[in-house]
């Protein structure tokens, strides 16, 4: 009697120690580390300030912009480009040289402040699309009647 117990308490001590092992195979082999879900692209919306419905030939007009992202990735970078469709000025970051209409620039911050200064008499159209590193943009349209 005292063998067929062994031999019982053996077979359940196997049989533990197989499910314990079982348990841990599939708890070790469910994380991956390779297929994290890490989300990185982010929409976002542009908001502009209200600027002049008017501009005269030589006159400079801040138009303030903030880019306002739905989240937070620390590699996501901003980028603006333009493109005059009708009069003729110039557009610029701060004090930086103007921008060339449909040149890509990088943007360094999310909240920054353009200045057009018009070089016409007639009234003034142009187009502002931003876009990030993950291929989403934004289109921003102005239009100012002459003052003069």
């Amino acid at each position: 009697m005292k063998t067929l117990i062994r031999k019982y308490r053996l077979h359940l001590q196997a049989m533990f120690l197989l499910l314990a092992m079982l348990v841990c195979a599939v708890v070790l082999t469910s994380c991956e580390k390779d297929k994290l879900d890490i989300q990185q692209n982010y929409p976002f919306e542009v908001q502009v300030m209200p600027v002049p419905k008017e501009v005269a030939n030589g006159q400079t007009v801040e138009i303030r912009i903030t880019i306002e992202r739905s989240g937070n990735f620390n590699d996501a970078e901003y980028f603006i480009r333009y493109f005059q469709f009708d009069g003729y000025g110039t557009l610029r970051y701060y004090n930086e040289p103007p921008y060339m209409p449909n040149d890509l620039y990088l943007l360094p911050q999310t909240q920054f402040r353009l200045y057009y200064t018009s070089q016409s008499t007639v009234s003034q159209s142009f187009d502002v699309w931003i876009s990030d590193n993950f291929g989403n943009e934004k289109q921003v349209s102005f239009q100012f009647n002459s003052r003069d």
